[in-house]
């Protein structure tokens, strides 16, 4: 999705970016492989994901600070892009991040994000929450469509226009999710990190089997085949005047 997201904004070669939450590098990556930058400077709060993408990406046009929105690294006279991937949704206040996002651009530069259709089109996800909640109601709380009213349809152009910005554009992207079969489907609920996974794993076996059971039953019928599935992501940009 990262790189899709890239070419969505057409950009110019010769920018300099801010990745913002950039978390393992695969939004800095993909801005290094598709647009020809200026130079990119990726920021986490998480020393872990930082480190891990330094020894990723190894270029003089790459730069990576430990830092949160609160305290994002500047340059003068300051970014053409500032870009968020998958991260304004857990923020507290998405609203109060973008303006600080913007506070670190250029006049005219433009700020940029993407987040996960999780009520939707986000399908692995959905039909794993929705098939949870029909054996347990308490996992209903858990489920990301609802937690994060940012990923709804609207919900993210709905906070670029309250931080202030202009001429915003939004936008959706679909990217397919193709699993090999059921076992690969699965195994991320049992190994992954996230709210699904750590639900999955606070089940008991039987309940746990039970959950599977039902997956299984929907996604793979007639037996191991692959699975097709899509992700939908939301779209915005909006850019600066001052």
């Amino acid at each position: 999705m990262a790189g899709e997201f890239v070419a969505w904004l057409v950009p110019k070669p010769g920018l300099r970016w801010l990745d913002a939450g950039c978390g393992t590098g695969a939004l800095t990556a993909a801005i290094l492989e598709t647009t020809a930058p200026r130079h990119v400077i990726g920021c986490d709060p998480s020393e872990a994901f930082i480190e891990y993408a330094r020894g990723m990406i190894a270029t003089p046009r790459a730069t990576f600070a430990v830092a949160g929105i609160d305290r994002l690294p500047r340059i003068e006279p300051g970014y053409d892009y500032v870009v968020s991937g998958l991260v304004l949704n857990f923020l507290s206040s998405p609203v109060e991040a973008l303006r600080e996002m913007a506070a670190t651009l250029r006049p005219g530069g433009r700020i940029a994000a993407y987040v996960w259709d999780y009520p939707g089109r986000m399908e692995f996800l959905r039909l794993f929450w929705d098939e949870a909640a029909a054996l347990d109601p308490a996992a209903v709380d858990l489920d990301e469509g609802r937690r994060f009213p940012l990923c709804r349809e609207g919900g993210l152009e709905d906070a670029f226009i309250r931080s202030g910005l202009r001429d915003i554009r939004p936008g959706e992207l679909t990217i397919p999710t193709v699993f090999a079969g059921f076992d690969d489907f699965w195994e991320p609920f049992e190994k992954g990190t996230g709210p699904a996974p750590s639900y999955a794993a606070g089940l008991g076996p039987d309940r746990r089997e039970r959950l599977k059971a039902r997956l299984r039953e929907r996604l793979a019928p007639a037996g191991d085949a692959p699975i097709s599935l899509v992700a939908r992501a939301w779209t915005a940009s909006g850019e600066l005047f001052r």
